[in-house]
């Protein structure tokens, strides 16, 4: 199949907590809000009688978690496989600041530019490069879609805005809401739908399963 499933971990901040940017070393975990954003999408695969092939998820702690949630919910039994390509994006001296804190030290103009715009501000210190990102997220797309049936890839805000742009369209709409669901038809080179919160209907009209006997 050449379809693949994307989303975006859960939230990291909880009612009260001081939001920032959170990025490759800002490694937090999933709190109890976002865990239930994980659990939604299991529950949601469950009832469309989906159960991934492969479940393939980046290093950090808030997408882990949100994988071994999700498997275990959706009946799925591999192994999580663990990929550095998924990585977040190491947003350098922006990682860890509010939004606040951000325009005051480096410019409204820079921090419109990547949070509406979703392009990468001049002279940021982010990591890797932008090619590199660029080439990541196509391959491990790529790599997902060679599954039997469908992969699901659990990943994190910046590198879904990769996958976005190396499908093209409107960069416009590139932003994925935390706990929110992606698809895309690789081999089209496609999005399916992006940036929708888990719905056992959608899942079933962009991935067609066959019911399995018992489930």
């Amino acid at each position: 199949m050449s379809k693949v499933l994307l989303a975006r971990h859960g939230n990291t901040f909880g009612p009260g907590d001081k939001v920032v940017w959170v990025g490759a070393k800002e490694d937090l975990p999933l709190v109890h809000k976002g865990e239930e954003q994980a659990a939604a999408l299991g529950n949601a695969l469950r009832e469309a009688r989906l159960t991934p092939e492969r479940i393939i998820t980046g290093p950090l702690l808030r997408t882990r978690r949100a994988a071994e949630l999700v498997a275990v919910l959706c009946g799925f039994h591999g192994r999580i496989e663990i990929d550095e390509r998924l990585r977040e994006i190491d947003y350098g001296s922006w990682g860890g600041k509010s939004c606040d804190e951000i325009i005051a030290e480096f410019g409204a103009k820079a921090h419109r530019t990547w949070n509406e715009e979703h392009r990468r501000p001049e002279g940021v210190d982010w990591s890797p490069d932008e090619a590199t990102l660029r080439a990541n997220a196509l391959a491990v797309m790529q790599d997902a879609a060679l599954s039997r049936r469908f992969a699901l890839i659990i990943t994190s805000n910046g590198v879904l805005r990769y996958m976005h742009g190396v499908l093209g369209g409107d960069a416009h709409d590139a932003k994925v809401k935390t706990g929110n669901i992606c698809a895309a038809d690789i081999e089209a080179g496609q999005r399916l739908f992006w940036n929708e919160a888990p719905s056992a209907e959608r899942l079933r009209s962009s991935f067609n399963p066959t019911p399995k006997p018992g489930f």
